[in-house]
């Protein structure tokens, strides 16, 4: 067993030295910073799946049956909703995102969820959707097969499932009606927004593209917002300018902070961890108990009876772990990694040690809980 411990901890710091030794690079602007504006849009609407061999929604969903109802009169047919028993037909949200500058005409996947209790989406068919904005408006209308990739069988008692059959996809299933009217250069300029503010990164990013300009056109809005103004030489070729602004490196600034998943004992450090001088000490408390049974059984004519003795012992020892010494001046990562991993500490026994780091205030790090 010591052994085995002793390989899963050399290991473990093998896999960690690797995954952190590596040094910060530069990043470029698209990676880490979106354009204001640039963005996708929700749509949402509510259908009918039809053609299903009898996986559909039962009789408690009655949504589907008056949505079945009110189909069948807008083509002629009235009748009532209460007299409707089909379980072909299952009713779903079907969802969407609407890209940045899509036009209509251009097609986009959809996403069917069942809202009843239907079993399966299998073999279905949407019929026509209009998929609406948060706005009200129609942007998209969707209609084709739903791909499921599972399925669900039941018969006799048994069932079986694969994946999950009650959520399905169109690809390729909505055609966009009505594009939304954004002109991104019309106030001539744009903004760049960090996906993690950061007074320094954005400090670098702002002199870079004005250094890249060959003139101060950007300047810092706040910790995480750059406005990029655009004169009327830049203006006639716009989107060739931004193009080429996004692709410059940008050298990103990332805090100290320690990730760690007791559930799974993963443990990410960035680079920039240090702590201070500490004297540490880690041992872990083990409890043994173990019974035996022994049979005491009289001697021949002697009229004894046989019993059974139980004889329990219980042993309680605690690891020999020496005081050691870790931390203090500017230790690098593997620095901090090898005094660690001295300890003969597993990943669970580091987690607790940088926890409790973190109380003793030693640890210069932000540290994440997952």
């Amino acid at each position: 067993m010591a052994i085995l411990n002793k390989a899963i901890t050399q290991l473990f710091a093998l896999t960690l030295t690797f995954a952190l030794a590596a040094q910060a690079h530069a990043a470029r602007l698209k990676d880490i910073a979106d354009i204001e504006g640039v963005r996708g849009n929700q749509l949402v609407g509510y259908g009918l799946v039809v053609g299903l061999a009898g996986s559909g929604d039962g009789n408690s969903a009655v949504f589907t049956s008056k949505s079945i109802a009110n189909m069948l009169e807008k083509s002629g047919l009235r009748i009532d909703s209460t007299e409707i028993k089909v379980k072909n037909v299952a009713a779903v949200i079907v969802t969407a995102t609407l890209p940045a500058f899509a036009r209509p005409g251009s097609r986009i996947d959809v996403t069917l969820s069942s809202l009843g209790d239907a079993k399966s989406l299998q073999g279905g068919n949407l019929i026509m959707t209009s998929l609406k904005g948060t706005d009200g408006n129609v942007y998209a209308v969707a209609q084709g097969a739903a791909n499921v990739g599972g399925f669900s069988i039941e018969g006799g008692g048994d069932a079986a499932i694969k994946n999950h059959p009650t959520v399905g996809v169109v690809p390729g299933g909505a055609t966009i009606e009505r594009s939304i009217p954004f002109d991104l250069f019309q106030s001539h300029k744009v903004r760049i927004t960090l996906r993690e503010p950061d007074f320094t990164t954005l400090t670098r990013l702002v002199s870079v593209v004005n250094t890249y300009l060959g003139r101060p056109l950007a300047v810092a809005v706040d910790g995480g917002t750059a406005e990029i103004a655009f004169p009327a030489d830049v203006m006639r070729n716009p989107v060739a300018m931004l193009a080429s602004i996004e692709t410059l490196e940008v050298e990103r600034d990332i805090g100290a902070r320690i990730v760690v998943n007791e559930k799974t004992g993963t443990i990410i450090m960035g680079d920039a961890v240090t702590i201070g001088r500490v004297a540490l000490a880690h041992g872990n408390l083990n409890i043994t108990v173990r019974s035996e049974s022994d049979v005491s059984q009289p001697n021949a004519l002697s009229g004894g009876v046989t019993t059974t003795v139980t004889n329990t012992d219980i042993q309680v020892g605690e690891e020999k772990r020496k005081l050691a010494v870790v931390g203090g001046g500017q230790p690098t990562l593997g620095e901090l990694v090898k005094a660690l991993n001295s300890l003969g500490a597993t990943p669970r026994d580091l987690i607790s040690i940088f926890q409790a780091l973190k109380k003793a205030g030693a640890l210069n790090a932000e540290l994440v809980v997952m």
